[in-house]
């Protein structure tokens, strides 16, 4: 409880804008939660729970859904801590919202939307040797637009780019960077009968000016998911999906983290609304030699929610 009571104070009227502001776009998108026949092939009848699920494995399809993405919990590990692992916990709160833009079907022309929300429960920070302090609150917040390649002219190819942004919103500075960051967002992968493959590359730099001291190094990092997904029967899945990490102003020896991972989901309907569950686990074969995550128990709720935007915005 006290715990929870310090994550609240540790919100700031920056972030809590922000937050309400995602929040509000997923209301809007939830608020029908009666499926409609049409979204229901999207949402509830795009064929049976294992479309659906497949369906979910590319991040370029036409489904709205909500992600949060739980590291339930995290195992924190490196040269200051003497060996002995430190605990954290963290959810990623990311609203998936593909826009139609322009044709309808396979030509459609649409760029999905996918804020990136980290609401941090818990997380060990160094103070010292084997000295830690536990923060909470909301990290800096991410906000990819992709623009896909209709599926027409993609084929069995998942493909998209465009830009992303990240906000400085965290609620401490332990948990993000305080400079505003753009850059690349690329997503390519192939859709086979059972098995989807993913790799969905962000990277940012600096842009503007950063709030903290000059001895703070300008932003230049990214992260790489590499997604790999099997369809088994009545809508199980088997696969892995780790996100890569890479800071290049970390001193050499703590620029990357590099999980591997598996995971067993299944996609179900709870009362009206398709939701797909996964749980699974990671280890970092690289990570930070001073301290990072090492491990984590990975625990994804996607529910399906009706499109807020069902007609292609400039016709087609």
């Amino acid at each position: 409880m006290m715990k929870f009571k310090n994550f609240l104070r540790s919100i700031t009227p920056k972030s809590l804008t922000l937050i309400l502001c995602v929040l509000f776009v997923t209301f809007m998108a939830i608020a029908p939660l009666e499926v409609s026949a049409e979204d229901g092939k999207a949402a509830s009848g795009h064929g049976d729970m294992g479309e659906i699920g497949k369906k979910l494995a590319n991040p370029l399809a036409s489904l709205w859904a909500l992600n949060f993405n739980s590291f339930l919990p995290g195992f924190y590990d490196g040269d200051i801590n003497d060996g002995d692992a430190e605990l954290g916990a963290t959810t990623i709160f990311q609203p998936i919202l593909p826009v139609p833009l322009y044709g309808e079907g396979e030509d459609q022309f649409r760029v999905i939307v996918r804020p990136v929300v980290p609401i941090v429960w818990s997380t060990p920070v160094p103070t010292g040797l084997d000295e830690f302090d536990d923060k909470s609150g909301i990290g800096d917040i991410q906000l990819p637009f992709v623009f896909s390649v209709p599926d027409s002219k993609a084929g069995k190819w998942i493909l998209g780019a465009g830009p992303v942004f990240e906000f400085p919103t965290a609620t401490d500075d332990a948990l993000g960077a305080d400079q505003w960051s753009a850059g690349p967002a690329v997503a390519v992968g192939h859709k086979g009968e059972k098995l989807t493959s993913v790799f969905f590359l962000n990277y940012f730099w600096k842009i503007g000016e950063s709030g903290q001291d000059e001895m703070t190094p300008d932003t230049s990092k990214g992260t790489l998911l590499y997604s790999f997904q099997y369809a088994l029967k009545d809508g199980w899945q088997i696969g892995s999906n780790p996100t890569i990490s890479y800071n290049d102003r970390a001193s050499s020896g703590n620029k990357w983290n590099v999980p591997v991972g598996v995971f067993v989901g299944k996609t179900m309907k709870m009362g009206k609304v398709p939701v797909n569950v996964k749980l699974g686990v990671e280890y970092s074969v690289v990570s930070p030699d001073d301290f990072g995550q090492q491990a984590a128990i990975r625990l994804q709720v996607t529910p399906i929610i009706p499109g807020l935007i069902s007609k292609s915005l400039f016709g087609g």
